[in-house]
């Protein structure tokens, strides 16, 4: 929501000011200038991005609509998973967990926690790592660098589509420009004409360099950070994994290894020790 309020003031303020100078709205309608620098546009995004990417570009800028989903709850779930399956594993032994990593998919305790359960990214991320940990042969130090190398993939695919935008932020400016020099090339042929229509075509030409830097500072360049700000959320949600994974690995109690993680948190989105004793009561009483 925030997204289109932020929208709506960009684009309001610019039609608002422009009024009040006494503009005239119909004289920006040039759908000509639109088809030029829209098309270029799209063009240089497919050419320079695969197929994946381009199409991110559209799901995630919609998804942008939505709350952000890695938010408080989001991680005061997580917690609630990683206690359960830590605790499950330390009662039971790493056998005892077998049925839940070898298909998450099917697991009853993933499914008791919606939120990480949709996240099929990060069931797949503790899962796997689980199923490396039941194998018992890989040393605490390889198991640090198997993660980092994972989540470092993961984040460099992830923010392809912000980095697809943020180049198409850059270059619309100077598909504004082709816009508007097609639009001069037209005026030169009317140069013997009347004044008012010259006066017209030059005006329709200058509507391409002004739609080209609105859409790159105004629009396509905010949608980029704003996606660049989802990606680091998830960043930071799946190094929650990672943290309490390395400590469940040395051998850290199950609430020692969700501390460790609920310390990794942002202070913002951060679930209160307190909250963290609630949720580990409940198991228990419930065990």
């Amino acid at each position: 929501m925030l997204i289109l309020v932020g929208m709506v003031v960009v684009l309001g303020s610019v039609v608002v000011g422009y009024t009040m100078h006494g503009g005239n709205l119909a004289v920006l309608m040039q759908i000509n200038e639109y088809i030029v620098i829209g098309g270029a546009a799209f063009g240089a995004l497919l050419v320079g991005n695969k197929p994946s990417v381009v199409k991110g570009v559209f799901t995630q800028s919609l998804a942008l609509l939505k709350p952000n989903p890695y938010g408080h709850q989001a991680f005061r779930e997580l917690l609630q998973v990683l206690y359960e399956i830590f605790y499950a594993a330390r009662k039971d032994g790493l056998v005892g967990i077998e049925n839940h990593v070898e298909e998450p998919e099917k697991s009853e305790l993933f499914q008791r926690y919606p939120t990480f359960y949709r996240n099929r990214q990060a069931m797949a991320f503790l899962s796997d790592t689980l199923k490396v940990l039941l194998t018992g042969a890989v040393d605490d130090h390889h198991l640090s660098e198997i993660l980092e190398l994972d989540l470092e993939k993961q984040h460099h695919e992830a923010l392809q589509v912000s980095q697809a935008l943020a180049r198409l932020a850059d270059a619309l400016p100077g598909f504004g420009i082709v816009a508007a020099v097609l639009g001069v090339i037209i005026t030169m042929g009317k140069i013997g004409g009347a004044a008012a229509e010259v006066g017209q075509s030059v005006a329709a030409a200058l509507v391409g360099t002004f739609l080209g830097v609105l859409l790159a500072y105004g629009v396509v360049g905010p949608l980029s950070q704003a996606i660049a700000g989802r990606v680091k959320a998830e960043e930071a949600y799946m190094a929650c994994i990672r943290t309490a994974l390395l400590s469940f690995a040395r051998g850290d109690p199950p609430i020692t290894s969700v501390e460790f993680a609920r310390r990794n948190i942002e202070p913002e989105d951060r679930p209160s020790f307190a909250e963290l004793e609630d949720l580990t009561r409940r198991r228990g009483k419930a065990a």
